[in-house]
């Protein structure tokens, strides 16, 4: 006779194959259920698709380019490749634009100016207009899925969603109560508007001017226009719309990353000089000396009052507590005028302003010296109504020689030795017909971008 332990289990067992036959119906079950559910869910979107079907002719692919020979070039490429891949779904060609083409308008880069002409010329025969930056990486197919999960005769604001984690001065302390609730697009994963929307805020725009005095972080103002203070559409956040490419399902993607074109500048052919005061010799100086002042084949330092322990140059202009386009515009005549004949570049910038020489002898190596190039943060004043853009100092400026002939051969000066320099230098471009180049590598106020949620964490360092 067996022991109490052992004749409990054999009694046991037959209730034990009984629970492993149910426990294994029951997962077959499941799984079938499981199964299905998908079906299901697959069979809807499906049908949605059927529902919402489109065509490659009904999006309108707007590359939000720049005239700069190096931009072109990158945007045309873009171009070429949306052509391709349309051509090999053997599908009619989509209309393709290039954003400098369109407008010769000085505020067409912020997009809503230009929305009366998508209205007018596209809204009969197009569903979207579909935006990306130059360097955004789109795939077709996956772009031509995800759009007819959207009704294309609703409006629609769909884009990857970005949102403050703290309130910052550059978005003018919006939602500071809650700044995670407003959600804006990552412009370089593509954002999309429909056409009805499109329609909306044109007649918006006919009856009533842009109000915005500055445009300084245009993903954001964008999306506050279209949201209209809650009477709008707030974003909708699209998964496929990616910058970092996390999965096959993503549409886009876009890599930041240094362009590459070639061997860097020399960084003998890079004059680069820091505007201080006298009050700042003891404390900001020997930061930059201790940080990046090495790196510089020609530095020098632009002051109030003659140092020679630093040493700093008296450009003979007082030192003003703001504004500091006296000392600019000295800076570029000296840099004209005086024994630098052989250097073609010229960057200016504060002493607070954190440089890599490194990574900007890289960027450098794209653009023509022989062209009047203007480049860093491009910020915009009075746009809806006639002003201009600029770049914004802090983040530091960057000239061609070209670009400083032509300036000084005109007329254009400071107003006073206090005014806004970098304002007044784009009012002056502006009226010679030089653009404002824009590189995102350029910072005023960093942002540190989280790629995974969206996160947007500013911060108090001026760097490029």
């Amino acid at each position: 006779m067996l022991p109490p332990a052992r004749r409990g289990r054999r009694l046991a067992l037959p209730a034990l194959l009984s629970l492993l036959t149910c426990s294994l119906a029951f997962a077959l079950v499941s799984e079938d259920v499981k199964k299905e559910a998908r079906q299901s869910k697959n069979l809807e979107k499906s049908d949605i698709s059927k529902k919402n079907d489109i065509d490659l002719k009904e999006i309108v692919f707007v590359i939000q380019s720049q005239s700069n020979s190096f931009h072109v070039k990158k945007a045309e490429q873009l171009k070429q490749s949306i052509l391709k891949q349309s051509a090999d779904l053997t599908q009619e060609m989509p209309t393709v634009l290039l954003l400098h083409q369109l407008a010769q308008q000085e505020g067409a880069w912020t997009i809503l100016p230009l929305l009366p002409h998508f209205s007018v010329t596209y809204s009969r025969n197009s569903s979207w207009i579909f935006f990306c930056e130059e360097d955004t990486r789109i795939q077709i197919v996956q772009l031509l899925e995800t759009l007819r999960r959207y009704d294309p005769s609703k409006e629609w604001f769909l884009g990857k969603a970005l949102h403050d984690e703290e309130s910052t001065i550059i978005h003018h302390y919006a939602f500071s109560e809650n700044p995670t609730v407003f959600k804006y697009p990552d412009l370089a994963a593509g954002w999309a508007l429909s056409i009805p929307l499109v329609n909306k805020l044109t007649k918006r725009l006919k009856s009533e001017s842009l109000k915005s005095d500055f445009t300084i972080d245009l993903k954001h103002e964008i999306a506050l226009y279209i949201w209209d203070g809650g009477d709008g559409l707030p974003l909708t956040p699209v998964p496929e719309f990616c910058t970092d490419i996390v999965g096959s399902s993503c549409a886009t993607s876009f890599q930041s990353s240094l362009p590459l074109c070639g061997n860097p500048v020399k960084k003998e052919d890079i004059f680069v000089a820091v505007k201080t005061c006298k009050k700042f010799h003891g404390d900001r100086i020997p930061i930059v000396k201790q940080t990046w002042a090495g790196q510089a084949g020609h530095l020098e330092y632009y002051s109030d009052y003659a140092d020679n322990s630093i040493p700093t140059v008296d450009l003979g202009i007082p030192n003003t507590d703001r504004g500091h386009c006296g000392k600019t515009f000295a800076i570029l005549e000296r840099f004209l005028n005086h024994s630098h004949d052989k250097i073609p570049w010229l960057v200016i910038v504060d002493d607070d302003t954190l440089i890599s020489i490194s990574r900007l002898r890289h960027l450098l190596s794209c653009y023509d010296t022989r062209e009047p190039v203007f480049l860093g943060e491009r910020y915009g004043y009075g746009l809806g109504t006639g002003g201009y853009s600029y770049v914004t100092g802090g983040g530091g400026m960057v000239f061609s020689k070209e670009a400083i002939r032509r300036l000084l051969a005109s007329k254009c000066r400071c107003y006073s030795n206090d005014a806004p320099d970098d304002m007044v230098l784009g009012m002056c471009f502006s009226g010679l017909g030089i653009p404002v180049t824009h590189s995102p590598l350029f910072h005023q106020i960093p942002e540190v971008i989280d790629c995974i949620s969206g996160v947007i964490r500013g911060s108090e360092v001026q760097a490029y």
